[in-house]
């Protein structure tokens, strides 16, 4: 008796290429491995020219402002979300506005700079909407270079 390999494959599909999962994971180590590292490198660096209390009440300070902010951003959003609902529309832009506060919001929450910068840009609608639009082009981008064709069932 033979068995599959893997549960991926049905009858008549193509095997999914890993190549891609490795890359991806791969840098997604990356991203892991290094942002820890300059996080600690900022943390001392400003620690070093503020003092050590300031920097630990600065990093308290911008988590406390984020979770502020992340609670009025997403309550507008979910605003949104519900009016358009309501008139009947997808609210597809709010759901992916939606998404971002909430990433936003473990960035803010996470302890370092960095992580409050990219946090503060994703949740101040302005640049959140920068972010989002090229976002939307990388997806695109992506998409297009791996779907070639799709059927229903």
């Amino acid at each position: 008796m033979v068995v599959a390999a893997t549960p991926f494959l049905l009858s008549g599909d193509i095997a999914p290429d890993f190549s891609y999962n490795v890359n991806m994971v791969f840098k997604l180590f990356l991203i892991l491995a290094v942002v820890p590292f300059i996080e600690l490198y900022l943390l001392i660096k400003i620690g070093s020219g503020i003092g050590a209390l300031n920097t630990i009440l600065l990093v308290l300070l911008t988590a406390v402002i984020g979770a502020f902010m992340v609670k009025a951003e997403g309550v507008r959003v979910i605003h949104r979300i519900r009016s358009d609902i309501r008139e009947g529309r997808v609210p597809a832009e709010e759901l992916i506005d939606g998404a971002m506060i909430l990433v936003a919001g473990a960035f803010l929450l996470t302890p370092g700079f960095l992580t409050d910068l990219i946090g503060f840009l994703m949740v101040i609608p302005a640049t959140r909407r920068v972010i989002k639009r090229g976002m939307k082009r990388y997806i695109k981008r992506y998409i297009k270079g791996r779907i070639t064709s799709f059927h229903l069932r």
